[in-house]
C-alpha cells in the first residue's frame, strides 16, 4: 500500500474567505473551488482544504470545554512582516511574543477562529 497525506481540512462557515486568508498568508493560490469546498495547493500533491460547516463553533484557546484539537504552525523568516500580513488578512492575536519564554512564536486565530502560530 502507498499512502500519503493529501490535505488538512478545516471546517468553517465561509470556505472561500478562509482559503483566501491562508492563500494570502502563505503566498499560494486557490487551486479548486466549489460551493462547500475550497482547496489551496501547498506543495506537490498536498494542501489545505476548507469545508463549509454552517454550525461551526471555533475553539476557545486553552478552554477544555472547546479545545483547539489541531492548530497550524507557520514558519517564517521575518516575524514582524509575517505578523503585519496576518493581521491585515484578518488574524487576531491570542498571545504576545513577550509571553513566550523562548521568544520564538506568536499565537493567533484565523478569521474563522482556528488557532495558528507564526514561528521563527
Amino acid at each position: 500500500m502507498n499512502a500519503h497525506l493529501h490535505s488538512v481540512v478545516l471546517d468553517c462557515p465561509d470556505p472561500d474567505a478562509l482559503a483566501r486568508f491562508y492563500a494570502g498568508l502563505l503566498g499560494k493560490e486557490i487551486s479548486h473551488r466549489s460551493d462547500d469546498w475550497v482547496y489551496v495547493l501547498l506543495g506537490e500533491g498536498w494542501g489545505l482544504a476548507f469545508q463549509r460547516a454552517p454550525d461551526h463553533r471555533p475553539p476557545e484557546w486553552l478552554d477544555p470545554e472547546r479545545p483547539q484539537q489541531i492548530h497550524l504552525d507557520v514558519e517564517v523568516d521575518d516575524i514582524e512582516e509575517a505578523e503585519r500580513k496576518a493581521l491585515e488578512l484578518g488574524a487576531h492575536p491570542l498571545r504576545k511574543v513577550e509571553e513566550d519564554a523562548d521568544n520564538r512564536f506568536r499565537v493567533y486565530t484565523d478569521p474563522a477562529g482556528h488557532p495558528f502560530c507564526l514561528e521563527y
